[in-house]
Parts: C-alpha cells; sequence; structure tokens
C-alpha cells in the first residue's frame, strides 16, 4: 500500500482545516499534509458570489446529504449541504460574516471548558479578521479573512431597513460589535467582488510553501493507530488505497457530520453502536455522533412585480442577468456580487427572553427548497430561524462501508418549546413583512403560507417546510463529562495525537452563522498545536465588556 508521511495530518478542506493548513505550515520546520476529498475550487460559481444560487443542486462540489425521516417535520426528510471541494461549505455558503452573542461563549466556559469565554475568544476572531471597515475594539484589520460590506446591495434592501424600524426593531450598523439584537445589512467574506473563502484566505497564498502538501480527491476511510496513539489515517486516492502517516498529530477538521463518522468507522464511539456494524471497538467514547443540533429554519415567500425584485425567473430578470453576468466579469461588481441574505436581523421572541433567540435572513429572491426548486416569477423572501434549540439528535454509521453516507438526524422540533418559537418567530417575521415599507412594493404572500393564519394552522405549516439553515454542530462535544468527545484542547479524551477542531466540537451552537465561530476554533487549536508562544496578544478588557 503506499505511504507518506508528514508532521501533521489534516482530515477535511475546509474551514478548520485550511485554518489548520494555514496556520501550522508558518513554521517551517514541519510538515503539513491537508486532506479534502472534494476538488480544487477553481470553479468560476465559487468565486461569482451569486454562483451560489448554482451550487445548491451540484453534487460536485457538495455532499447534499439528507436527513432520515424527522417526525419533527411530518416526517420529512431534512436536506444538509456540505461542502465537497477546497474550502468546504466557506466555498458553497452564503458569506455572511457572523460571529454570535458573547454569552454563547461564556456558557461554553461555564460548561467545563476553561480558555472559551467570550473574553478568550474575542482576540481569536480580531486575529482572524480583515476587517475593510478597519480595526476598533470588536475588530481585526491585517488577518487573514477578508470582512466587508456589500460591494452593490440589492435597491430593494432600504424597504427591508425601514420595514423593520416600523416593526419596532432598532437599527444595527454591526452585529459583530456591542450588541447583536436589531436590524440591518449583513458583512460578507468577499474581497474585490468575489467570494473569499477560508480556502483563498488561508491556503492558496502559500501553495508555495515546501512544506505544505494540499491533497485534493483523498478521502479518509479511518483512523490508524499505535496502540492509542493517532499514527495517520487510511484513505482512497483515485479507487486506490493510501497510508497517511502522521509523526506529530491526526487533526479531524471533516465538519459536524463526518468527523464523527471517520471516529466510529475507526472504532471510537458506543461498543454497542459500532459491534452493531462489525466494527471492532477500539475505544469506548459514547458521545461520538451525540448532541447533534442545528438552527432549524422556516421561510416566507413573497411574490412581487418585477420593479421591486432584481432576480427572477421572467423575460426581464434573465436580460437582468445577463447584464449582471457582463459588469461582474468587466468590474466585480453588479448583480452578481450578491450573497442574496444581504440583510437580515436578530429579534426575540416574546418580551421576556434575555437577549435575541430568533434570527432573520432577508433574501432578495424567490427562495424554496434551498434553491432546488425552479419558481418562476419575482419576488423576495425571508427566512426565521431559531439561534438556541432545545432539540438534540444523533449521528450514527449506515453500516461499516466508509463510501456510505451517514445515518443524520437532527430531531428537528422534537422539543414543544422549539416548535412554538418558530411560531412566534413567524408571526413576527410575516408581521415585518407587511409593514408600509415593503407593501408599497405591491408585494403578496405565497398562498401557500398566507393560508395559515391560526397558531395551530402555522405550526402545521412550519412543520410542513422548516428545515436546516446549514449550521449542524456538536456531534464530537467538548467537555469534562462521561458522554464529551474532546477535551478544552480538542484533544479526543482517552486517545493521544488525536484532536476534533471543527463545528462538531462545539458544546451549544451559537447565535448565529457558523462559519466565523469556526474560523476562530481553527485559529486557537492551531496556536494550542503550535504552542503558548504564538498566542495573541493579552485580552483586552475594554473589548470584552458587553
Amino acid at each position: 500500500m503506499p505511504r507518506m508521511e508528514f508532521d501533521y495530518v489534516i482530515v477535511g478542506g475546509g474551514s478548520a482545516g485550511c485554518v489548520l493548513a494555514g496556520r501550522l505550515s508558518e513554521d517551517p520546520g514541519v510538515t503539513v499534509a491537508l486532506l479534502e476529498a472534494g476538488g480544487t475550487d477553481k470553479s468560476v460559481l465559487i468565486h461569482c458570489p451569486a454562483g451560489l444560487a448554482v451550487m445548491a443542486k451540484q453534487k460536485t462540489v457538495n455532499w447534499a446529504f439528507e436527513t432520515v425521516p424527522q417526525p419533527g417535520l411530518n416526517g420529512r426528510r431534512g436536506y444538509q449541504p456540505r461542502g465537497r471541494v477546497l474550502g468546504g461549505s466557506s466555498s458553497i455558503n452564503a458569506m455572511v460574516y457572523m460571529r454570535g452573542q458573547p454569552e454563547d461563549y461564556d456558557g461554553w466556559a461555564a460548561a467545563g471548558n476553561p480558555g472559551w469565554a467570550w473574553a478568550d475568544v474575542l482576540p481569536w476572531f480580531k486575529r482572524a479578521e480583515h476587517n475593510e471597515r478597519g480595526a476598533d475594539a470588536w475588530h481585526g484589520s491585517g488577518g487573514p479573512l477578508n470582512v466587508m460590506d456589500l460591494v452593490s446591495p440589492n435597491p430593494i434592501l432600504p424597504a427591508f431597513l425601514e420595514a423593520g424600524r416600523q416593526a419596532g426593531y432598532a437599527p444595527n450598523t454591526d452585529f459583530n460589535a456591542a450588541t447583536q439584537e436589531g436590524i440591518g445589512t449583513y458583512q460578507v467574506t468577499h474581497r474585490n467582488g468575489e467570494r473569499f473563502s477560508a480556502a483563498k484566505a488561508y491556503v492558496t497564498p502559500h501553495l508555495g510553501r515546501p512544506n505544505l502538501h494540499v491533497l485534493t480527491g483523498v478521502r479518509a476511510t479511518r483512523v490508524l493507530f499505535d496502540g492509542r496513539r493517532a499514527v495517520g489515517v487510511q484513505a482512497l486516492r483515485d479507487g486506490q488505497a493510501v497510508d497517511v502517516r502522521a509523526r506529530a498529530e491526526v487533526l479531524l477538521a471533516a465538519g459536524a457530520l463526518q468527523s464523527p463518522q471517520l471516529l466510529l468507522l475507526s472504532g471510537i464511539g458506543a461498543p454497542d453502536e459500532l459491534q452493531r456494524h462489525g466494527i471492532t471497538v477500539r475505544h469506548a467514547l459514547p458521545g461520538v455522533g451525540m448532541h447533534l443540533h442545528d438552527h432549524p429554519d422556516v421561510v416566507q415567500v413573497v411574490q412581487a412585480p418585477a420593479a421591486a425584485s432584481t432576480f427572477g425567473l421572467t423575460p426581464g430578470g434573465l436580460w437582468q442577468m445577463l447584464k449582471g453576468i457582463g459588469q461582474w466579469r468587466r468590474e466585480r461588481r453588479g448583480l452578481l456580487t450578491t450573497n442574496f441574505a444581504e440583510a437580515g436581523g436578530f429579534i426575540r421572541s416574546q418580551p421576556g427572553e434575555a437577549t435575541p433567540d430568533l434570527q432573520l435572513h432577508f433574501v432578495v429572491g424567490k427562495l424554496v427548497d434551498h434553491g432546488r426548486k425552479t419558481v418562476f416569477g419575482h419576488g423576495y423572501s425571508c427566512h426565521v430561524c431559531l439561534l438556541r434549540p432545545k432539540s438534540r439528535g444523533s449521528l450514527k454509521l449506515a453500516g461499516a462501508d466508509p463510501l456510505a453516507a451517514p445515518r443524520i438526524d437532527p430531531n428537528f422540533l422534537g422539543e414543544p418549546d422549539d416548535a412554538a418559537r418558530l411560531v412566534r418567530g413567524f408571526k413576527l417575521m410575516r408581521q415585518l413583512l407587511q409593514q408600509p415599507a415593503l407593501a408599497r412594493l405591491g408585494g403578496r404572500e405565497s398562498p401557500t403560507s398566507a393560508a395559515a393564519t391560526s397558531d395551530a394552522e402555522i405550526e402545521q405549516f412550519v412543520r410542513n417546510h422548516a428545515d436546516t439553515i446549514y449550521h449542524p454542530v456538536g456531534t464530537c462535544r467538548m467537555g469534562p463529562g462521561p458522554l464529551d468527545v474532546v477535551d478544552a484542547q480538542l484533544r479526543v479524551h482517552g486517545l493521544e495525537g488525536l484532536r476534533v477542531v471543527d463545528a462538531s466540537i462545539m458544546p451549544s451552537i451559537v447565535s448565529g452563522n457558523t462559519n466565523a465561530p469556526v474560523i476562530m476554533v481553527a485559529e486557537r487549536a492551531s496556536a494550542m498545536i503550535r504552542g503558548s508562544r504564538y498566542a495573541p496578544a493579552p485580552r483586552q478588557a475594554a473589548a470584552a465588556v458587553v
């Protein structure tokens, strides 16, 4: 069997894996291998921001998983898109830069994870960031990840922002500063009118490093051990089995769905689950694959005249698209620089909530079934998602075949409180979209949702249409308990030379989009691995006060 050897072997070329590869290879004294099952990120559909509307359907860059039937969604299977390309989901997502609430990270620390409170993680967010607005107490400048305002915001945005004010919500010009609450436009991970993925931030600029080896089309099938120490991974490359050995550490960064899958395939997990599939138990760790959770989300679609929407499958809309293609190619500006979810906000489902428990994403187009269904006509949409769901599910194996998709069960709306909050959220979203600023555009709610007026009818609409907004976490939970998988240094409990560095380690989901937090986690992990001398400057107390 062919064999390669490096100091660090990183499994997964997504956001976390790219950060690890870029940071660890800064040390010329070590060799780093980054293994990505998908291909390179050369497609124009990746670099053109509006290309994300196409990639939802393309399995060449998208694992396109499905959940098991969800009782809370009236038996429907949910869709679970995940990036299968260098850059991972940061190469196919909506590019929203969001950190979450300070209370999220303080909760991580309170759960037994020292060093992960808000005051601890803020410097790492800033270290990663180059915000084109400039550095301040909340933001960094000079970091690898470019963050900016949209260069060509959609003309409909002022109407949405005004509708938010009319509905009683405060404007917010920076969701990543002193407060998250309010309505505003989102900053995005763009640069010069293009998507700026984790690959473009951390890997592409350093491909010339002789100690960095980026291997695409390589799918890890199990972790290799010498006793209790991880010494590499077995993988498939062009249909051939290869061993990729690690002298120092194996770092799993395959995401909340595939890092636990790889642990289970390697004999690490609940013994009864492993034995059921004929897998030899190497290390009993019953928490592997448990605690899966995600942001459940439901969308309201508004049908509107062409004058109120620049996107639409009509002759006029297609002509606008053709003009937008030309402008983007010439100037990297215009219609195709959109991330579609250009604006939104954070609101409370009821007055007694300590912090916002709902997020809105205002989409400048009609969105149905993650964009997989063709919808004619013009309009716009709005998502409402539940930020801190109580429901917990699991990730399990479908069998011992390492190429089979895992059994994904987020248990959406398994807790009655989750459904009740989404019902309240849908009503608040509807009220916002009915405000005069948007109503004067002549739009009308899609008949599918408009028929739901009572709470019971809205709940059935939610159960019939809700799904993920693409933020699975928690399946290799960080903590000191018997069902936790990694410690506060992200080392797998009871084993050596093996860490998990991705969204799966989150003890609880953050209150917002997860890409920026994953990049922060990987920044912290890379410094842990390299040693404390690479730590950022001491925390700034003034910046930590909220």
